[in-house]
């Protein structure tokens, strides 16, 4: 288990980290898009970096050994960052949207001040929720032996009643999930007609032009697949048990709980393998920066797209 959980830890601190130096280093790849994108790795490598290693303690030895106020902090933090990374990925598919389905008009729409705006959203009401539901206690108001679990049997379980298992359902999931699964069926219908559109007029294009489109809406089409599917597969199980554990008195198991909620952790993971390896820039970037090339001169200049 620790080697597993070390070994996950590990790619999601590397593979985010990557991803931040590749888009603060290269100008070439200082956009809207992927600001956003850096934005979501950083939270996503403090989650590797803070969260996890702790978790990965507790989940282990069925047992929390740092202390009732380090747990409210990890508590809090884990909340924060988990909400932030889901609110970016909401971001991301609203950034999508305006790039594929209004092209003309997504230099005025998505400005790097817009972008700036998101971002705050995205990390300063995940901030003030976390901390103060958890520092408060009001997600286990009401609800009996909580605090023996606590201080007697040293754990620090991820509990909440039934009043804000509806609030972190609806609010933290369903309602950017929802935005994004909207989004990305725009998406994808606006691409297969843009797809048709090139098809109609490319009847005087060579073969070699026409299939190239048709790999390059395929490959669209796949990796929004890619993206949704990911999510929901890692956010969904455990979502719902938050949901409903409440109204089952607290009866699901804590071994089920805790591996759905480390298949949330694990979206984190994923997501630098989602944004990062599906792009050619990446690939490169990452080559300069294991070759050590990122430390010659001008290298911040170099073409990567």
């Amino acid at each position: 288990m620790y080697f597993f959980l070390v070994v996950s830890s590990t790619i999601t601190i590397f593979g985010n980290l990557g991803i931040i130096i590749s888009i603060s280093h290269f100008k070439e790849l200082h956009s809207p898009t992927n600001f956003l994108i850096l934005s979501m790795a950083a939270t996503d490598f403090l989650l590797g970096l803070i969260i996890m290693p702790y978790s990965m303690v507790r989940s282990v030895e069925r047992c929390w050994l740092f202390g009732k106020l380090f747990c409210k902090v990890h508590y809090s933090f884990d909340l924060m960052l988990s909400v932030i990374s889901i609110f970016h990925l909401c971001c991301i598919a609203i950034d999508r949207f305006y790039a594929i389905c209004d092209p003309l008009r997504y230099a005025i729409k998505i400005t790097i001040s817009i972008i700036k705006k998101m971002i705050f959203i995205c990390w300063s009401i995940p901030a003030v929720f976390a901390f103060g539901v958890v520092i408060t206690n009001s997600h286990v108001s009401g609800i009996a032996g909580y605090e023996m679990l606590v201080e007697c049997f040293n754990l620090c379980p991820i509990t909440f009643n039934k009043l804000w298992s509806l609030v972190m359902f609806f609010f933290c999931f369903f309602a950017p999930g929802s935005v994004m699964v909207g989004i990305y069926v725009k998406i994808f219908i606006v691409s297969q007609r843009h797809a048709k559109i090139v098809k109609r007029t490319s009847e005087n294009m060579s073969e070699i032009s026409t299939q190239i489109s048709k790999q390059k809406d395929r490959k669209a089409a796949k990796t929004l697949g890619i993206v949704m599917g990911v999510f929901i597969a890692c956010w969904l199980p455990v979502f719902i048990t938050i949901l409903v554990d409440p109204f089952l008195n607290f009866s699901t198991p804590e071994v089920l709980f805790d591996a759905l909620n480390w298949l949330g952790y694990f979206n984190s993971t994923c997501n630098p393998l989602i944004y990062g390896f599906f792009y050619p820039w990446f690939r490169k970037a990452l080559r300069y920066i294991v070759l050590g090339k990122i430390f010659e001169t001008d290298s911040c200049l170099a073409r990567l797209c």
